[in-house]
């Protein structure tokens, strides 16, 4: 029987730059012990951890392999240097489409509700980290949706594009183009870029200025959906005149109102402006560093961690009366990382051989994972949810072979036990997922 999905579950690709662990930092209580699992639907032949009891497996897709030297470690495809589902072949460039579709398998297989790619552009090193290569090398985030959504059937498609360099007709046409592939998955994670590098690729005349950054921004969002409201539902389109401070659009839209009416858009903004950006025009909000140390797997204790998240959440949704919104229309997912093990030593074991250059030089801003055995992460996402600090959490797997493969067996299980997560998709579009209702046409 399916049970009210309370939470929301997330994975974000690329996660080179964004899997930083905090130096000698082990954040959340863990509790000993392990726990029987259930490995669902979809991924051909499994490794059982040693000590995990009995476990499950449906045939699926293709066979999972052991990794030498990673003790009772699965390797599946879809996280770094993995089998692909569908070539057979080794997959290790950052362009390999085999390791987008088994993360996303991975996820639809464990019933989350999108899967967000970055833009992959390079932006400026941030002092006392490395910019992973993968992150440069990623290939253009909406291509690799379009293709991944003839291999899924439910996952959300969140794509990660610029709403100060780019132009929203164009946007607008390539996510509406996105949802009608997906039949109603696509969202556009919504970035406002100033740097300088960003600004050397595609502007002359140097960068916009940063006070800019913000209305330019909510008016691309807001340009782009009268762009998908200049179409009926019924399908008639009809000529569109848009004319705002920095854009100004007559003519004809070219593709049908998608089918959600217009894809969800999602914002990670937490400055002042980033945040009432995100109270006027975003559907989701990511919570990243700073202010995301008030969620499960920030620094410090997990009570105080909860009540900062509480604050952080019932601001957010104080910001949306001003713009004629009520709080179900805005949700709060936290980034987070996680390292599991079949105890809490040895997840902390887990999570120290996880430090190298590439993944997790010291990054003060940043978040630690939430380090434990499988029955810990899942208390403290729940009581995340439970608790008011947040509605879901967005999870940046570990950078090893499988890593998202280990929650969506041992984690999501116990979390459907609690009654804290669906035990299958209800609905068919990302807004369903999200319990959001489908835009008012405009017309």
């Amino acid at each position: 029987m399916s049970v009210r999905a309370r939470m929301h579950l997330a994975v974000r690709l690329p996660g080179a730059v964004d899997t930083t662990v905090r130096a000698g930092a082990v954040d959340t209580t863990v509790r000993a012990g392990a726990v029987d699992a259930t490995v669902r639907a979809g991924v051909g032949s499994a490794t059982v951890r040693p000590g995990l009891g009995s476990a499950t497996v449906r045939p699926g897709l293709g066979n999972s392999t052991v990794r030498p030297g990673a003790r009772g470690t699965t390797v599946r495809p879809g996280a770094g240097d993995a089998t692909g589902p569908a070539t057979g072949r080794r997959s290790s460039s950052p362009v390999d489409f085999a390791s987008f579709e088994g993360l996303a398998r991975t996820a639809e297989r464990g019933l989350f509700d999108f899967l967000l790619l970055a833009g992959g552009r390079p932006s400026p090193d941030r002092e006392g980290s490395v910019r992973a290569p993968d992150v440069v090398g990623r290939p253009e985030a909406i291509t690799v949706l379009n293709a991944l959504a003839a291999v899924t059937e439910r996952l959300g498609l969140a794509a990660t594009a610029d709403a100060v360099f780019d132009e929203p007709y164009e946007l607008a046409r390539r996510l509406a183009t996105l949802d009608h592939l997906s039949e109603g998955r696509a969202a556009w994670n919504v970035v406002a870029a100033t740097d300088a590098s960003t600004a050397e690729n595609l502007r002359r005349g140097g960068c916009p200025d940063i006070a800019a950054r913000y209305p330019r921004a909510a008016e691309c969002v807001e340009a782009a959906r009268e762009l998908w409201d200049s179409w009926t539902p019924g399908g008639v389109s009809r000529p569109i005149a848009y004319r705002g401070r920095y854009f100004d659009i007559a003519g004809d839209f070219t593709v049908p109102r998608p089918p959600q009416g217009h894809p969800v858009v999602i914002h990670a903004g937490d400055s002042p402006e980033g945040r009432e950006f995100a109270a006027r025009a975003a559907d989701v909000v990511l919570v990243e560093g700073g202010s995301g140390d008030g969620f499960p797997g920030g620094h410090g204790s997990l009570h105080g961690a909860l009540e900062a998240g509480r604050v952080f959440r019932a601001e957010m949704k104080e910001r949306l009366a001003a713009y004629g919104r009520s709080p179900e229309e805005l949700k709060i997912m936290p980034v987070v990382g996680f390292v599991l093990g079949d105890t809490a030593a040895e997840a902390r074991e887990r999570a120290a051989e996880s430090l190298s250059v590439r993944q997790t030089v010291i990054e003060t801003s940043g978040r630690g994972p939430i380090v434990g055995t499988p029955e810990a992460v899942a208390a403290a996402l729940d009581e995340g949810v439970r608790t008011g600090a947040a509605d879901g959490f967005v999870l940046v797997p570990p950078a090893t072979p499988g890593g998202l493969d280990e929650f969506v067996d041992r984690v999501v299980p116990l979390l459907q036990e609690r009654g804290a997560f669906r035990t299958e998709y209800t609905g068919t579009t990302l807004r369903s997922h999200l319990g959001l209702a489908e835009p008012v046409w405009k017309g």
